[in-house]
């Protein structure tokens, strides 16, 4: 039997972040030429960012490397929020994708940052 191995793919923060990338994506990909490029593809960048950099420190080797890349998916979930309210106060988004985008960036950070406390507790270097 073989040996299975945890990939960034089982993480509950990466399924959250990639998931929630492309709610937005689905979003913004409807909206008008200039909100589109401004408002719009900041907020799909960020939102990219998060599992992107997820992804990237799980393939990294030292643990202060991968927790390097954890808090900078940290700091583009903080930027999605930011792009959030700005994409609500503009009417670029209805009330429930507000809430569905807010539900999931609430809980994103526990996740991160319980990445984080297992790579630092658990890896050797």
């Amino acid at each position: 039997m073989d040996k299975k191995y945890l990939d960034f793919n089982d993480l509950d923060s990466y399924k959250r972040a990639f998931d929630l990338s492309n709610f937005i994506w689905d979003i913004v990909i409807k909206w008008e030429y200039f909100p589109k490029i401004t408002v719009g593809r900041q907020i799909v960048d960020s939102a990219d960012s998060i599992s992107a950099n997820i992804a990237e420190g799980f393939g990294r080797y030292s643990k202060k490397d991968k927790i390097r890349f954890y808090r900078i998916s940290y700091g583009s979930l903080k930027e999605v929020v930011d792009w959030k309210e700005k994409s609500n106060v503009r009417k670029l988004i209805t009330k429930e994708e507000y809430k569905h985008i807010s539900d999931e960036v609430e809980v994103l950070p526990k996740e991160i940052n319980q990445l984080i406390k297992y790579t630092n507790d658990k890896l050797k270097f």
